[in-house]
């Protein structure tokens, strides 16, 4: 057979195909095409025909449409609703009287801290009674009984944010605070010239009166706990008269003889506390009257009594120390008696409030048991609804699942290990509906799993096919790789035998395009997950990387580098990094005027990344374009027809995912052209840099400036002139074939063309 000899026009004819059927109307990277989707059809278009209207399933409310448990449900819904109505009531009445009794032990609460912090106000008005009268602000038992009285009004205010729909409590809440606002002015004026003795501890009294107050609050709705607050109340009022006394009589002390108006005073605190105990004794209850009085010692109150004798005794102006009193001895015997009735006072609010915590969480219970026994009441309804609907829909349920999950599930896992892993080794057993029986559903269920099993030989099938393909692929690229190496070692004798230089341009041209054609014959490797057999064992400068990507680009001479630093390339990923950058570098020239250069930086970073920058004036792509292309080069597609028109793009996507290394394309910042950023991991790359900040990933570098950068490659320099060692490297079989070397080798021959 005669071969057709095909003249220059033919043969340009054929190469141009031969690029459009490359790259198509965008190239390797052509975004998907934007379809009009098909015009929908309107209403008018398809009328529904009387068959139609027969068969409707009518409205969704129809009783044949209703499901069986929902059947069930409406046969049970009018008991179910009655029982609701009273067991509600029954618990909202609960509910209402844990509420109250929850409220009432707030209260308690706080007419314990109430009583706390009015037994502190008291001893600090009568301990500062003594030393302030005589001029000792610095007293230490002053100090302390002030701090005591300020963590006591800490916990009182606590407590009274606790409080809540209280109309009556949060009135003396308010009464209390308004009389506890002048306390530091108290603290100020007490016991000098500007506030008398007398109004000092009157001024105290109407601080602490409304605390006490607190104790007719108390309400549980029963009498004897009522009671107990008025009798709370009344020992309260005792103790605070017993204060009263030794306080007017400590002031007495503290000036050293009695005014004409302290013994009335005196007597009437006195008479006081007589009066307040007699009303304990009427409104207490037996259990805290006979506390009192195992608590409260007569003999220490009469001894307190007849000392407060002697000294109202003593005529006033006469010196209360040379009347044979001492202050020391009032106070013991006036402090034993309060301290008394203080321990009583405290007994019984703690057990009013014991009282309380018992109603509130009896009253809890009682809520509960209430809301448990309805609920479980519905609850055994439902339960007794579900069984019987159980044994009427399990089987439909069973049915329906099972098929959802095998459409949803364990058919597109079973289809994704049949495409990642060898068809042979993938169980591709199908397990039946777990139905049995013999009725309709089980006859449905066993059509299903024949439908399972159908779909799963197809997809065997199909993974089979696959795998064929992607064979026929790998060996078809396998033995084309193998003519294009032989070609090339042919090429390159023809080179170094060639002394005409218009012949070794035609050589060099011949060379290029044959590299080109082992590049596409590569992309068939990539498709069917294979990797090209030519590897390297030694790093290799990333300059060199960049020309041999640039010597497998049609348009090579339009390519230019700047500012590549001084770093180094795994030469495990070599090979797969030049092809990478090539696919860049080729849509970069494609889809740029002839007239402009497309520039290629690269910048170290700070965590020894390093960013290759591929910027052109191209054509440039809409925002969509962008943001389909970098999803698909983060997340490679399946093979399938459409990689045909986009297989820069899929390859690109498969190595750089083989590497780690991280592609996106972005919008150059200029009127029109894209930049393309390839982000190359640390671990390939090799060599120092100076440290520079941070940059967020894929940011395009800032070294290059407003004026041109000063190219590293001035001169078309070998790889020997920028420091690199070829006889450093493990060389392959065919070292002439290896793109990194075929490029410096060209390097040195057109520069000695031109010497």
């Amino acid at each position: 057979m005669r071969r057709t000899q095909t003249g220059p026009a033919q043969r340009r004819d054929a190469t141009q195909d031969t690029a459009n059927a490359e790259s198509g109307p965008r190239g390797n990277f052509t975004p998907p095409s934007r379809r009009t989707p098909p015009a929908t059809a309107s209403p008018a278009a398809a009328p529904v025909t009387p068959s139609e209207e027969a068969v409707s399933s009518g409205s969704r409310f129809a009783l044949r449409n209703w499901r069986v448990p929902t059947r069930l449900m409406a046969i049970l819904v009018i008991p179910v609703l009655t029982g609701l109505v009273f067991a509600g009531l029954r618990i909202n009445s609960s509910v209402e009287s844990a509420q109250a009794a929850d409220e009432a032990a707030r209260v308690a609460i706080l007419t314990r801290d109430a009583t706390v912090l009015s037994d502190a106000l008291q001893n600090e008005r009568d301990i500062s009674a003594y030393p302030l009268t005589r001029g000792d602000t610095g007293n230490e038992q002053i100090a302390a009984a002030r701090k005591e009285t300020d963590e006591a009004l800490a916990v009182f205010r606590a407590s009274a944010d606790d409080i809540e729909n209280n109309a009556r409590v949060t009135k003396r809440v308010r009464a209390a605070e308004t009389a506890l606002a002048d306390l530091e002015a108290l603290r100020r004026a007490a016991y000098k010239p500007q506030l008398s003795p007398n109004a000092t501890q009157q001024a105290y009294s109407e601080m602490f009166r409304p605390l006490m107050m607190f104790a007719n609050e108390l309400n549980f709705g029963e009498s004897d706990i009522n009671s107990r607050g008025r009798g709370l109340y009344t020992i309260s009022l005792t103790k605070a008269s017993v204060s009263t006394t030794r306080a007017l009589v400590s002031t007495a002390f503290g000036r050293g003889y009695l005014l004409s108006v302290d013994p009335s005073s005196i007597l009437t605190a006195a008479k006081t506390k007589e009066t307040a105990e007699g009303e304990f004794r009427a409104a207490a209850s037996d259990e805290d009257l006979a506390l009192y009085d195992q608590t409260v010692s007569a003999k220490d109150g009469a001894a307190a009594k007849e000392y407060m004798g002697r000294v109202i005794a003593t005529p006033p102006g006469t010196s209360l120390n040379k009347a044979g009193l001492s202050y020391r001895t009032w106070y013991r015997l006036a402090s034993a008696e309060m301290d008394q009735i203080a321990e009583v006072e405290f007994a019984v609010t703690e057990d009013i409030l014991r009282q309380a915590e018992e109603i509130r969480s009896e009253a809890q219970r009682d809520a509960i048991v209430n809301a448990v026994a309805v609920l479980l009441a519905l609850a055994l309804a439902g339960v007794l609804t579900g069984l019987v609907a159980r044994s009427m829909v399990q089987g439909m349920r069973t049915l329906r699942t099972s098929a959802m999950d095998i459409a949803e599930t364990r058919l597109p896992e079973l289809v994704s290990s049949l495409s990642r892993t060898d068809p042979g080794q993938v169980d591709t057993t199908v397990g039946p509906i777990p139905l049995f029986g013999r009725d309709e559903i089980g006859e449905v269920a066993r059509a299903f799993d024949q439908v399972h099993r159908e779909a799963v030989r197809l997809a065997s099938e199909q993974a089979l096919l696959r795998g064929n393909v992607n064979a026929i692929f790998t060996n078809l690229s396998r033995r084309n790789q193998g003519l294009i190496q032989r070609q090339l070692t042919l090429i390159t004798d023809l080179e170094n035998n060639e002394a005409d230089p218009d012949q070794l341009e035609n050589l060099f041209k011949l060379d290029h395009l044959a590299t080109r054609m082992r590049r596409n014959g590569e992309n068939l490797l990539v498709l069917a997950g294979e990797e090209p057999g030519r590897r390297w064992t030694q790093p290799v400068p990333l300059v060199d990387v960049l020309r041999a990507a640039a010597s497998e680009v049609e348009s090579y001479e339009r390519i230019e580098l700047f500012g590549i630093p001084e770093t180094e390339i795994h030469g495990t990923a070599v090979n797969d990094l030049v092809h990478l950058l090539a696919e860049l570098l080729e849509n970069a020239t494609t889809f740029s005027s002839p007239q402009t250069k497309v520039r290629v930086t690269a910048t170290r970073l700070p965590d020894g990344r390093v960013m290759v920058e591929i910027h052109d004036k191209g054509i440039g792509l809409t925002a969509e374009d962008f943001a389909d292309i970098n999803h698909k080069l983060a997340n490679p597609p399946t093979v399938d027809v459409a990689i045909a028109k986009r297989m820069g793009l899929f390859v690109v996507g498969r190595l750089s995912a083989r590497h780690g290394i991280r592609v996106q394309l972005r919008p150059s910042g200029e009127q029109a052209g894209t930049t393309s950023l390839v982000m190359l991991p640390e671990p390939i790359t090799h060599g120092g840099g100076a440290a520079e900040p941070e940059e967020t990933d894929f940011q395009v570098s800032r070294i290059v400036p407003d004026k041109p950068v000063a190219r590293h490659d001035a001169g078309m320099r070998t790889a020997a002139e920028l420091g690199f060692d070829d006889g450093r490297y493990e060389r392959p079989d065919t070292p002439a074939l290896d793109p990194v070397g075929r490029s410096a080798l060209r390097e040195e021959r057109r520069a000695a063309l031109g010497a």
